[in-house]
């Protein structure tokens, strides 16, 4: 009998393989980033479609084949539905997964870049928060996690509230990362800042970011 495994956590990609199966790649809080087939996941009524799209987070239940882990069970606590109805966000969405997938490696700790992007998924769908600097505080703390954050950029004089507010990203938990607002102002440093840091740490296109830019 083979051993099976359950872990948590987020789609962030899935590719189709023959005619009926899917490839996902997963996030997980045990084992870093998987990929895992879903057989039969595009077959119509079948228990996987909804569950094997990006976004979805939740507990997967897998066994380990010869290249790759199978899924046998998928619960799934979280859609992000709300992405489905705007384009616009779900592209900030995608852009934010692409990061994921750039940055992690399986069999990695990368519970707090997993963290991370559940946080920022419920930002990005909370209507009082502006999706540009959810963007923002997403780049800038993924940086951070991932060890890269160069500092600010020496060569302007930023407002106090920039500065602060780089601070507070850099410094403060996950859980708390979405909870301020900025002036249109500080917004404006905080993209100069996040352009700054992207092209110094960043070795890549990310594709849903050029698709976003040309929808804005």
């Amino acid at each position: 009998m083979q051993e099976t495994i359950t872990v948590t956590g987020m789609i962030l990609n899935q590719t189709p393989i023959g005619e009926y199966d899917r490839r996902v790649c997963i996030l997980t809080r045990e084992r870093g980033k998987i990929s895992a087939f879903a057989r039969g996941a595009r077959r119509s009524g079948s228990r996987f479609m909804a569950a094997t799209n990006p976004f979805c987070f939740g507990n997967f239940k897998l066994y380990e084949g010869k290249s790759s882990y199978n899924i046998l069970e998928a619960n799934i606590t979280n859609y992000f539905e709300e992405l489905r109805n705007d384009y616009i966000s779900a592209y900030y969405g995608m852009y934010f997964l692409e990061i994921a997938d750039y940055y992690t490696r399986e069999n990695n700790d990368e519970i707090a870049m997993l963290k991370l992007l559940y946080q920022t998924m419920r930002a990005l769908v909370h209507p009082g928060l502006s999706n540009p600097l959810v963007r923002c505080i997403y780049e800038i703390k993924a940086i951070v996690v991932n060890g890269e954050f160069p500092g600010l950029p020496g060569e302007a004089a930023w407002e106090a509230g920039t500065i602060y507010a780089v601070d507070y990203i850099v410094r403060s938990s996950i859980e708390k990362l979405y909870t301020f607002q900025v002036t249109d102002k500080v917004l404006q440093e905080l993209q100069a800042i996040c352009a700054s840091c992207g092209k110094k740490v960043w070795d890549k296109e990310f594709r849903s970011l050029e698709i976003l830019e040309g929808l804005l």
